[in-house]
């Protein structure tokens, strides 16, 4: 029997929660991650018609994108959506999670989901997140190396975009004196002890830094393990804000314009004028009008995003096209992605993909 825990993993292992913006509020909002799970029903949005749809299907876990509750709720009592969707959700044993800018923030995420969708090769972040590593140094005693290093690359450290077990070693000598307190793992008590080590250096995000930290002093032989944590400044072009990428082929603007309505399932576009053909492209699912200086100075033609306003086009500067494909368009797509990462891990456990449209915005043709 599966737990509630068990698909929560899934999630954490591909876009971990300490990635999420400072704003949000992803994760396991309502709900027990030890709760056998009966099914489970993805959705974008979680609204009061999607928790009915739950129970008619007997899902006691929602998986949706976007967190029902962003900031604290002081009150109960039904009086706005939010709070009937939590209640209900309560009183029917539902277990709410959410995978939101977290997601955003992968290179395979919502993003990527876009990119596969128009096509797009040569992707990279448009907007990499620093401060993503930190650098652990340590030493070594030359007959364990093998053993601590294994231990620390299991752990998640050494992981670099589409490399594992990265580091750097160099070998050298330690000094250190027991005291008459110590059980050293060699040399003797009051007599100073020189000992062939290796300094080993690897990279470790900083959201996994307390389970590999306690990887080097589970497999170190050490009494006493000496090792250092530094901040680094780096970029990670894997994890942040949007993506850019190329077409194959460059496309005059009205082509363009009607490969992405096709390819995105789309019934309208708002754009602004472009004169040139369309070859790089930088896209940002939902709100994404921050990115635009990003996308203007690393040479994109076409920016696809959503939420803009009327001023905010002007900005443009007819220096690329804005295509502002609508929000809940822009990421309609996550409920496939979401789908897929639980198939993957569980390819016969039985999904719902809601059946709720649940974009609050409509349009008169």
């Amino acid at each position: 029997m599966m737990i509630i825990n068990d698909i929560i993993s899934i999630f954490e292992d591909y876009a971990p929660s300490a990635l999420q913006e400072s704003y949000d509020n992803s994760g396991l909002i309502t709900g027990d991650k030890n709760w056998p799970i009966t099914n489970v029903l993805i959705t974008l949005d979680c609204t009061e018609d999607v928790v009915k749809e739950a129970i008619e299907n007997n899902c006691n876990l929602i998986i949706a994108h976007h967190p029902i509750v962003f900031s604290g709720l002081k009150k109960l009592n039904g009086k706005n959506y939010v709070e009937r969707v939590i209640i209900n959700a309560i009183k029917n044993d539902i277990a709410i999670y959410a995978c939101h800018t977290n997601l955003d923030n992968v290179s395979d995420g919502v993003n990527g989901k876009i990119a596969q969708k128009i096509n797009l090769i040569n992707t990279k972040v448009l907007q990499p997140k620093s401060q993503v590593f930190k650098k652990l140094i340590t030493y070594i005693p030359q007959s364990h190396f093998e053993t601590v290093q294994n231990a620390l690359f299991e752990a998640g450290a050494g992981h670099i975009g589409n490399y594992s077990e990265c580091g750097f070693s160099q070998a050298g000598n330690g000094t250190f004196k027991p005291n008459e307190k110590a059980n050293p793992f060699v040399g003797e008590a009051n007599k100073r002890q020189v000992e062939n080590e290796v300094r080993l250096e690897v990279l470790m995000p900083f959201y996994l830094q307390s389970k590999i930290i306690n990887a080097l002093l589970n497999a170190h032989p050490y009494e006493e393990v000496a090792y250092d944590v530094i901040a680094t400044e780096n970029t990670f072009w894997g994890i942040g804000s949007g993506l850019i990428g190329e077409l194959e082929t460059a496309l005059e603007p009205t082509e363009f314009l009607k490969m992405l309505k096709e390819k995105m399932e789309l019934n309208v576009i708002k754009f602004t004028q472009f004169d040139k053909k369309i070859k790089k492209i930088a896209l940002c699912g939902g709100a994404g009008q921050f990115l635009l200086k990003n996308a203007i100075s690393q040479g994109a033609d076409a920016f696809i995003s959503s939420d803009f306003k009327y001023h905010e086009f002007f900005d443009a500067e007819k220096s690329l096209m804005i295509a502002d494909i609508g929000h809940y368009e822009s990421e309609k797509f996550t409920k496939e992605l979401m789908f897929d990462l639980i198939m993957k891990k569980n390819p016969t456990f039985a999904l719902f993909l809601s059946k709720i449209k649940t974009n609050p915005v409509n349009y008169y043709y």
